[in-house]
């Protein structure tokens, strides 16, 4: 279509920057991902580690649980485990764990704690408590274990005196095996 006749613009050759002249075209930008996939991958993955730390979490304590539970596992080795927490680390918390919540019977075995404790006020010795083989028999509430426990004293690293006593605890299945009662049988 030609100009209108008279008009200037239709007198001015047409003009354009040589090609050297140009600037050159800025970089393509990549293309935009779809941001809903990436934000399903990301939840997908703090899903996943979610559930692995809250699985971790549940099995550490369960073996933290069971690692540190008393074993009362049979009436021999819950005796072993009260005369150790009682008699030998003298530790009364440790061997509630092992004793029935009702120890009334166990008067005795506190009798001969206070004894060696007083022995080694008055002499100022070391006593230890020991004991030996424990032996089980049933009995109409639970068990009975019998063993013999060696006691003996020492200064300055020779021993003083030592003795054996016959001793017979009580032993009741109440939610794992407990030391219920213990006395002197000779």
């Amino acid at each position: 279509m030609q100009p209108p006749a008279g008009s200037q613009v239709s007198r001015v050759p047409a003009q354009r920057t040589p090609p050297d002249q140009l600037t050159p075209p800025g970089p393509a930008s990549a293309p935009e991902r779809p941001r809903g996939r990436l934000r399903t991958v990301l939840a997908v993955v703090a899903g996943i580690l979610a559930l692995l730390c809250a699985g971790g979490a549940v099995v550490g304590y369960l073996l933290y649980d069971r690692a540190t539970a008393p074993d009362r596992s049979a009436p021999d080795v819950v005796v072993d485990n009260y005369l150790r927490a009682f008699l030998v680390d003298r530790n009364d918390t440790k061997a509630d764990e092992f004793a029935c919540q009702d120890g009334d019977d166990l008067g005795a075995v506190r009798s001969l704690r206070n004894e060696v404790e007083q022995r080694e006020a008055n002499f100022n010795v070391v006593v230890r408590v020991s004991w030996g083989a424990l032996a089980r028999a049933k009995n109409e509430r639970g068990e009975l274990v019998t063993t013999t426990l060696t006691i003996s004293s020492s200064a300055d690293g020779h021993t003083r005196s030592s003795r054996r006593e016959e001793w017979q605890f009580d032993v009741v299945d109440q939610d794992g095996w407990r030391v219920c009662g213990g006395r002197k049988i000779n």
